[in-house]
């Protein structure tokens, strides 16, 4: 692969290799979407929802973090708006992603950066960053879809297979994979406080103030998460901005 300051935008990169390129990048990601899905269809069969809602929420949505926490607040029985407003919320980061992205895509026809954009996840957007290159060439666009459809196929296909096993796994197995949500929190989490350990300080603010607002002001479950979440965020800009500073 050439270094991009010797590709010029007008290089053509063959388009069959360009998407050969694209399904071995997100190949790997596709391996790792596969487990988190099956647990993610189970809990959200487990929940309630049924199988086409399970799978079609995968579809429509394609957010580990922000469908785990939507089965789990369906399940304690909130409201639709509030599992709405919850993940617009959880998901905004998704906007910086985009905004991003289509900053190294700048050169790409509009009809492509709207559907590209949808595809982003936080791991297809990490690929995408280790691949800039890729943007460069006029069939670059190819490599970027392959690499999003694999991952998205993924993530599909295991939502689909946990909410067919919800259906046959004993009870107290597929109670048990409510664990998986915790689990895949606290496996975004503490990776980000290695790094920074102010994030650990807004977690456990948001944590004890979702329990404030829910059991000592009688907040239901849905609107305590939005608010602790939002309230959170706000910490977050003034801690972390005192780190930029000093």
């Amino acid at each position: 692969m050439e270094h991009i300051d010797s590709i010029q935008p007008n290089d053509t990169l063959d388009r069959k290799l360009a998407i050969k390129q694209g399904i071995v990048s997100g190949f790997p990601i596709f391996l790792g979407y596969l487990p988190i899905a099956i647990a993610y269809g189970v809990l959200a069969k487990e929940s309630g929802l049924s199988t086409l809602e399970t799978t079609m929420m995968s579809v429509l949505v394609f957010a580990g973090a922000a469908q785990f926490m939507a089965a789990g607040m369906f399940a304690a029985g909130a409201m639709f708006f509030e599992i709405v407003i919850a993940t617009f919320v959880l998901n905004f980061r998704h906007f910086i992603m985009s905004m991003s992205f289509m900053n190294v895509g700048k050169r790409f026809p509009l009809k492509w950066k709207f559907p590209l954009s949808l595809g982003l996840t936080d791991e297809t957007f990490a690929v995408s960053s280790l691949n800039k290159d890729q943007a460069q060439y006029k069939n670059g666009t190819y490599f970027y879809l392959s690499l999003i459809l694999i991952a998205y196929i993924g993530w599909i296909f295991g939502s689909l297979a946990g909410a067919l096993l919800g259906d046959v796994l004993p009870q107290a197995l597929s109670e048990s994979m409510g664990i998986a949500l915790y689990a895949m929190f606290i496996g975004l989490l503490v990776p980000s406080v290695k790094k920074e350990w102010r994030i650990g300080i807004i977690a456990i603010f948001s944590m004890m103030l979702n329990f404030i607002l829910m059991e000592l002001a009688n907040l239901s479950q849905g609107w305590s998460i939005v608010l602790a979440t939002i309230i959170g965020s706000f910490l977050g800009i003034f801690l972390l901005k005192e780190d930029d500073e000093s």
